[in-house]
């Protein structure tokens, strides 16, 4: 991702970022990994740094779902194509490794250096879900961050995701591949963003999506406390934990997303102790989604047992 600030242009550092054996058939394990989308919650960590495109389990114990940054509209980049590289070998024994520790390893697409409102949505697509399919991963991330094109007002940004979003689902269908975007959280306030942003997604693809990866971070002193993250947007009405349930997400699909250190993310870092007492919180709430994390190293197996604490 790294996460962007909603008024900033491209290049913020932070989720934004700088980017079975069972089978009748005998079929290769990597099916078997792609059998279902995990049911929530979905602790997700994003890698775009480090020699590991995707980590060793036992550094990221405790995480479900791991996002390689990031696929671009021209072609692999960073840890993407780190992981396009590997001997096919190497791929099929992490994804043995991942499967046996029930980690579902997926692509993220776009970032904040990307900005493919200017492509075609259904051949953007059709690209990105070959790469999916030709390199053995469980799903794709829609990481969108054009900011402009969003901040534009004019429907354009909206139609490119629904259009993008139905053709991915063409060629990787639900129940066999992952399919999530990570959208920044002020994208969930239709008082603010008049022809809908991710409110009108939502309403017409939602059913697509397994579910939100959302950006809580990078947009000021908003998010950084229990009551702004859950309750109450005071910046961007609509746009936190409970008040996206309330306008009509599921509480499985609502991911709380938050940098795993300081220098993650401009604005919005919680230590973990404290992001801990806001997953209880959400918890006693009927919230079930879980937790995304921009980015490994920082956020490791460590990390993401503190967050969750006792409430998972």
């Amino acid at each position: 991702m790294p996460g962007s600030n909603v008024f900033m242009t491209v290049g913020v550092l932070a989720l934004t970022m700088s980017c079975c054996l069972n089978g009748v058939w005998a079929a290769p394990l990597s099916h078997q990994a792609r059998a279902s989308a995990p049911a929530a919650p979905h602790f997700v960590v994003y890698t775009d740094k480090g020699s590991e495109p995707a980590p060793d389990v036992s550094k990221i114990s405790g995480f479900n779902t791991v996002a390689m940054s990031f696929l671009l509209t021209t072609g692999a980049a960073d840890q993407a194509k780190a992981w396009e590289t590997l001997p096919k070998d190497q791929k099929s024994s992490t994804k043995s490794s991942y499967q046996k520790a029930g980690i579902k390893l997926i692509v993220s697409a776009f970032g904040s250096t990307d900005l493919p409102t200017s492509k075609d949505a259904k051949s953007t697509a059709a690209t990105m879900a070959k790469w999916v399919q030709d390199n053995d991963v469980d799903g794709i991330d829609v990481d969108y961050e054009d900011l402009n094109a969003m901040n534009a007002q004019d429907g354009k940004a909206e139609q490119w995701l629904i259009d993008f979003t139905n053709a991915l689902r063409t060629q990787l269908p639900q129940g066999k591949y992952i399919l999530t975007h990570a959208p920044l959280a002020p994208w969930f306030s239709a008082s603010h963003y008049k022809t809908g942003a991710y409110t009108k997604v939502h309403k017409e693809v939602g059913s697509k999506i397994d579910w939100y990866n959302i950006q809580y971070y990078n947009q000021g002193t908003e998010y950084t406390t229990c009551d702004g993250l859950l309750t109450s947007s005071k910046m961007y009405p609509g746009s936190a934990v409970f008040e996206i349930m309330k306008g009509g997400v599921t509480a499985d699909k609502v991911v709380i997303g938050k940098p795993g250190g300081q220098a993650d993310a401009t604005t919005g870092y919680m230590a973990p102790a404290d992001l801990a007492k806001c997953v209880a919180t959400a918890k006693g709430n009927k919230w079930n989604g879980g937790v995304m994390s921009w980015e490994y190293p920082e956020a490791d197996a460590q990390w993401i047992k503190t967050v969750k604490g006792s409430s998972f």
